[in-house]
């Protein structure tokens, strides 16, 4: 394909930059602890400084692979799909959630929410950053809340965000990886004055798994 024609292909949802694809155990939040087929999509401009995957922030560093090709590997891995980033909403996520969708697949995204909702999802994480919040539709359609505490500030950013998402939504408060012996004694406690919320820590980091 010529240039052009990827870059469209790309903008309608049909191709999508591609970082990497792995079956491996959901580390995070509600469903820690259960295996699924994650979807790595490259490009992101929110700029969280404490980041792990910044290599996915740059779209153009990941190859534009058809959502065919995409789909057929995670049909063989899993049931349960995860799409993740860089920021997954950056792209128009209908046409890859409806393919996985027609192959009976669960399909779940982790997503800072920072572009409108597109696709069609069995469940969303919503993990909002202060950089570029939120937009409404993403508040309102989220089933999880996964804040990240980095410094004793991010409680009250939890907060705020809380009193935004829909009353459905699962609250989690987890600890920056770099900032987890300082900061998780601290959720500890919030969460046992504040039983709204529930802990999540970034088991697969302690598993050694991806």
């Amino acid at each position: 394909m010529l240039k052009k024609e990827l870059q469209a292909a790309v903008e309608k949802g049909t191709m999508l930059p591609l970082m990497e694809e792995f079956y491996t155990i959901q580390g995070e939040g509600y469903h820690t602890g259960t295996a699924a087929y994650f979807i790595r999509v490259g490009g992101c401009d929110v700029g969280c400084h404490w980041c792990d995957v910044k290599e996915s922030w740059n779209a153009e560093l990941h190859p534009p692979t058809e959502i065919e090709k995409i789909v057929e590997n995670a049909k063989r891995e899993s049931n349960v799909i995860v799409i993740t980033g860089g920021e997954p909403l950056t792209w128009d996520m209908g046409p890859l959630t409806a393919q996985l969708k027609e192959n009976n697949l669960k399909v779940h995204m982790e997503t800072s929410g920072a572009y409108p909702l597109s696709g069609t999802w069995d469940w969303i994480t919503l993990s909002p950053k202060k950089t570029k919040l939120p937009t409404q539709t993403v508040y309102d359609s989220a089933h999880e809340l996964k804040v990240i505490i980095f410094n004793k500030h991010d409680f009250i950013f939890a907060e705020e965000q809380a009193a935004l998402v829909n009353k459905d939504a699962i609250l989690f408060l987890q600890p920056e990886w770099s900032k987890k012996e300082e900061m998780t004694p601290l959720i500890v406690d919030y969460v046992m004055q504040n039983p709204k919320w529930r802990v999540s820590l970034q088991t697969h980091k302690y598993l050694n798994i991806p």
